[in-house]
């Protein structure tokens, strides 16, 4: 028994720590300078929904944009609160916002993507950038940093949607979740496997959009309006990623545990409809996180010490030298001193949601 164990949590951690060293390829590496600072026409589209008091903040900074040529496309989804008030006054003032006004209609009613694909056709360019309500951009140089990345083989930006810093530990715990998130789609990304994207900072071209017909193929799941499109739409070669710090959004983190369990249920359900390779993939790297700290706790009681405090300490080292150099590009140092109880943390979360929605749907887009 006590070399079976021994065997089975050495092949745990040199299966975890193959992950990171996969990571290190992204985190090691030069973050990718703009392909060339040229000025082609995008359309910015944000989708909102009862965001008044957010897009009362965000629009000014989304205008202040250094960059000659954009039009800001703001998609009102059938608000209650004074969402549409809210655009059509700042439409008054500039003439680069253009308004779609999404009603109530019951065959798509709290479907995203259907006002998502009213902004796309209502856009003039086919250069897209995607951003939420919440989100304000790091600097004014956001599209200029995101938008100089497209080429013609290049038609999909996979940018890097930060959450806000504050105190508390729920906050380190969405920060430390959303880099983790990040870390993963971007290395796969880098290793020429791109699953998925976030809609806090993403960019793609109309004619992809078009091209792969939209969300059609995913429009009856709710959610996975950035994610499972990408998913589809990206291949080895059409893709690039966009993480200097200036191209970077940042968005108001969930305040309240309820919240944040929500917001993750729906997450974890449109999981479910990625490819099977990449389902595969992504459950084996979860597996072995959750395996590693259960197999630490039985391996103490049943194993000589020394066996296992080499094995711990030899994954941290390996996770270590990783996570801090990927901690430090996407500037969220100060999660460094508390990765591994975030790492308990959020794997214990994740479990409890996978299991709640076992039992019930989560709700999706308010």
């Amino acid at each position: 028994m006590f070399s079976t164990l021994l065997v089975a949590f050495a092949i745990v951690v040199v299966v975890n720590c193959i992950f990171y060293l996969l990571f290190a390829n992204y985190a090691f590496a030069k973050s990718s300078p703009p392909v060339e600072q040229n000025q082609t026409p995008v359309s910015v589209i944000v989708c909102s929904k009862n965001e008044a008091e957010n897009l009362k903040n965000n629009i000014p900074l989304w205008l202040a944009q250094d960059y000659i040529s954009f039009e800001l496309i703001l998609v009102n989804d059938a608000s209650i609160d004074d969402t549409l008030d809210i655009i059509e006054d700042f439409a008054n003032k500039d003439s680069r916002i253009k308004i779609v006004n999404v009603v109530n209609n019951e065959a798509f009613w709290a479907n995203k993507k259907y006002a998502l694909t009213l902004g796309i056709k209502k856009a003039k360019n086919n250069h897209l950038l995607f951003t939420d309500a919440d989100c304000k951009p790091a600097s004014n140089l956001w599209i200029q940093q995101m938008a100089s990345h497209f080429s013609n083989e290049k038609q999909l930006v996979l940018g890097y949607g930060a959450y806000a810093k504050a105190k508390g530990f729920l906050n380190k715990l969405v920060r430390f979740e959303t880099f983790m998130a990040a870390l993963q789609y971007i290395g796969f990304a880098k290793l020429g496997m791109p699953y998925m994207g976030v809609g806090r900072n993403l960019g793609y071209t109309a004619n992809l959009f078009y091209e792969n017909n939209g969300f059609m193929s995913h429009m009856y799941i709710r959610s996975g309006d950035d994610d499972l499109f990408v998913n589809q739409a990206a291949t080895k070669s059409n893709f690039v990623i966009c993480d200097s710090p200036e191209s970077f959004t940042i968005s108001t983190p969930k305040n309240s545990w309820e919240s944040l369990f929500n917001q993750k249920r729906r997450h974890l359900t449109t999981a479910t409809h990625y490819k099977l390779s990449h389902k595969v993939i992504l459950g084996t790297f979860y597996l072995s996180n959750v395996l590693f700290w259960l197999g630490l706790l039985v391996s103490f009681v049943f194993i000589r010490w020394e066996f296992v405090l080499a094995l711990v300490l030899f994954r941290l080292i390996v996770q270590y030298i990783v996570v801090v150099k990927a901690l430090k590009k996407l500037q969220e140092t100060d999660l460094v001193y508390f990765v591994s109880i975030l790492e308990i943390v959020m794997i214990c979360f994740q479990m409890v949601i996978f299991i709640t929605n076992l039992f019930s749907k989560p709700k999706h887009w308010k």
